[in-house]
């Protein structure tokens, strides 16, 4: 008796699984047609032959090789579908230049030029014997050189236009391989982005008439334009120049001085603002740093180095100034110091409040952040103009150039550091009752401080980089050595400022970073 319930008891257990099993393929059949609309039987089998090898399975799409990136963009897989196209586009210039192409035209055309120069020659040469001058050898032997030249280039030309086969044949031949190589690869891929659907259903699924459409006319535009240009250079000159309007250009240049010329008549008051209060900044530390004994500077600078970095530290911080001032570098680097303590420090308290401020305000982050981007990505010569336009030349339009380019860093990482603060940690402060105040300052600040100080070093670094930069606007220090040594080729001098310029980062970097945690 016991033995019969226990058959039945594993014969259900059976007819269970069975059926489980029949319901879970059931439902992957679904899957692969609900993901794949077109001919799903045969992808179902192939999907499970994938599926169940862990190595590379050898599989063949008749119709991905056959329409190749077409193909891999109606699939929505357009990172391999590029890759085809560029692949397949070469194959196609080779296969039309050599069936089609002129492969010598450029030979040719060169040779037109040298017969130019040749008949020239000839002329010279007549005349030279003529008037019976010394110049008959060298115009003779100029006339057997060009004669020579022209003879090869000839030879050349005729045996490119005797290899048009062959370059036609290898081109096809290639365009063969990559269309073999697509449809051998097509449906690992397919079925790796049927995975990465069952976890992500925004995924677009099948072939819809859209991606036909895009895929087909992406396809077509490239691949025609590039075989044309290549295989039939100069046949259409507007595939290689832009059409330009230049009063379009002309217009746009009117209406960006106008809106800088009202920018400038209608803000001179806040201007003028911004410039006192830089100015008032600047002067107080080239007081502390320039106008200060050197002694009472570099035992400061020394001992905050120790203080933050160690003896170690220090002793290569007091060995920089020395460097500094045996070298006549002193006056010149504290007043670099005091230009970048400058910027830097206004950069750091407007950055740091405002990437507190982004942290938890996604959506003005997401504003603010291409207005960064372009901070940090515009060259600086090209800000320079408007700076130099509402503050002029001099110290001021040095700080704010120096801010722009060197201001993003600090508030970017602090909104990362911030955003990195584990979640449970200020819920477990919250539920001890913290107030706002006490959870910035006490958990949201100190967990993010790390990255913060890594805002504030590569702040610093980046305004050190504009130095040089700024001294063209009159920022005087090092990086007016700098320049001097690069408009008159100075070698020297310039590596030594270069290296004085070095020495300044290395100790910043020390005092801000330091060695101990």
């Amino acid at each position: 008796m016991n033995a019969s319930a226990t058959e039945m008891a594993a014969e259900e257990m059976k007819a269970a699984a069975v059926r489980e099993s029949e319901d879970f393929a059931a439902e992957r059949s679904a899957q692969v047609e609900g993901f794949v609309k077109t001919n799903p039987g045969y992808y179902r089998s192939q999907f499970a032959r994938i599926g169940n090898d862990a190595k590379f399975v050898w599989t063949f799409n008749l119709w991905a090789g056959v329409f190749g990136p077409i193909w891999f963009g109606a699939r929505g897989m357009w990172n391999w579908g590029l890759a085809f196209l560029i692949l397949e586009t070469l194959a196609a210039v080779q296969i039309v230049r050599g069936l089609f192409g002129d492969l010598a035209a450029e030979a040719w055309e060169r040779i037109g030029k040298i017969e130019g120069t040749l008949d020239l020659r000839r002329q010279q040469l007549a005349a030279a014997i003529e008037n019976n001058t010394d110049k008959i050898d060298v115009y003779r032997r100029t006339v057997e050189s060009l004669e020579d030249a022209i003879g090869g280039i000839r030879l050349e030309a005729e045996q490119l236009e005797g290899t048009g086969l062959t370059l036609a044949l290898v081109g096809f031949v290639t365009l063969l391989a990559f269309k073999a190589g697509q449809a051998v690869i097509a449906n690992t891929l397919l079925e790796k982005r049927f995975s990465d659907w069952l976890s992500d259903p925004g995924i677009s699924t099948g072939m819809t008439p859209r991606d036909m459409a895009l895929s087909c006319g992406f396809v077509a535009v490239i691949m025609v334009a590039t075989v044309i240009h290549y295989s039939f250079p100069g046949l259409y000159p507007w595939l290689i120049e832009f059409p330009t309007e230049h009063g379009i250009r002309l217009g746009s240049i009117r209406g960006v001085e106008d809106f800088f010329a009202f920018c400038v008549s209608n803000g001179e008051v806040f201007f003028d603002a911004v410039t006192y209060a830089i100015r008032s900044v600047l002067d107080a530390l080239e007081v502390i740093f320039v106008q200060t004994p050197w002694m009472v500077i570099a035992s400061f600078i020394i001992l905050l180095t120790w203080l933050s970095a160690g003896p170690r530290a220090a002793v290569f911080s007091g060995a920089f100034l020395l460097y500094m001032g045996l070298l006549g570098f002193w006056e010149k680097a504290m007043t670099t110091l005091a230009l970048l303590g400058t910027a830097a420090c206004l950069s750091i308290i407007i950055g740091i409040p405002l990437g507190m401020y982004c942290a938890r305000r996604e959506r003005f982050y997401s504003f603010i952040r291409p207005i960064m981007d372009f901070m940090q990505t515009m060259p600086a010569f090209v800000f320079m103009i408007p700076v130099i336009a509402f503050f002029g030349t001099g110290k001021p339009a040095a700080v704010v150039t120096t801010m722009i380019f060197g201001g993003t860093p600090v508030v970017r990482l602090t909104v990362l550091g911030l955003r990195g603060v584990p979640e449970h940690v200020r819920e477990a402060a919250i539920s001890f009752g913290a107030s706002k105040w006490y959870l910035l300052t006490r958990v949201d600040l100190p967990l993010a401080s790390p990255s913060i100080r890594a805002g504030i070093n590569q702040t610093i670094m980046l305004s050190l980089a504009m130095v040089v930069v700024a001294s063209l606007i009159g920022a005087k220090g090092l990086g007016e050595d700098v320049l001097e040594a690069l408009q008159y080729a100075n070698v020297g001098q310039g590596i030594l400022a270069g290296f004085a310029i070095l020495f300044c980062a290395m100790i910043l970097d020390r005092i801000v970073q330091g060695d101990r945690k």
